[in-house]
């Protein structure tokens, strides 16, 4: 899993989205995009951006001993980050998180009858206490810049968070949930994630995507 954070007002930033477009197209990643709020001073307001994703960025800041936050960050994994435009080491976190030899849950989002029926594996004992988040996403944004560092371009985000909330905690027993597929595409919505997570934020240990 890949997670950008950027803002519309940093321009520094259109790089890397770009660069997260290209990962959303790839199979073997989830890859979204989280705006940020603390560049609208500078002169245009994000609109996509959600003080939960500031604190988000601010709460891996501290669990990866990072002085600060930055844009464009890209997190990878939930262990790993790097200057969301610098595509060689993007790609070197992305692989070395593929490549970690640890145990993983098994996670599956299955369409059924207008619900979707999530499914998770159990795990060994080291890989519980863990955070189940539901993601809500749109797949892609185009949005105009009138202001700013950025203004007069139309920059272009794909999987954009809209929602990010808890659903439970998971215990590493085998479980599953039914959600309404109406409720997840609510306000027009047209993708989901669901994500285990170690702590609020720490490893990704599952990860799954779905698209209406």
């Amino acid at each position: 899993m890949v997670e950008l954070y950027t803002s519309q007002g940093c321009n520094s930033c259109p790089p890397a989205d770009r660069l997260l477009g290209e990962l959303a197209s790839r199979e073997d990643i989830i890859a979204l995009t989280f705006n940020v709020d603390y560049w609208d001073y500078l002169g245009w307001k994000d609109t996509l951006a959600q003080p939960a994703h500031t604190e988000r960025q601010r709460q891996y800041a501290a669990a990866l001993r990072n002085r600060t936050v930055y844009t464009p960050q890209m997190v990878i994994g939930g262990r790993q980050h790097a200057v969301g435009s610098d595509s060689a080491a993007v790609a070197a976190a992305i692989e070395a998180e593929q490549n970690r030899n640890t145990a993983r849950p098994i996670l599956h989002l299955q369409h059924l009858d207008g619900r979707v029926l999530v499914s998770l594996s159990a795990a060994p004992d080291s890989l519980k206490d863990a955070t189940i988040w539901l993601v809500r996403y749109d797949q892609r944004q185009d949005v105009p810049i009138e202001r700013g560092e950025n203004a007069g371009n139309n920059l272009v985000y794909h999987n954009v968070v809209r929602e990010m909330r808890p659903l439970g905690q998971w215990r590493g027993k085998a479980l599953q949930m039914n959600l309404s597929q109406e409720m997840l595409a609510e306000g027009g919505r047209d993708g989901c994630a669901i994500i285990v997570q170690k702590g609020p934020v720490g490893p990704i240990l599952a990860a799954a995507r779905i698209t209406f």
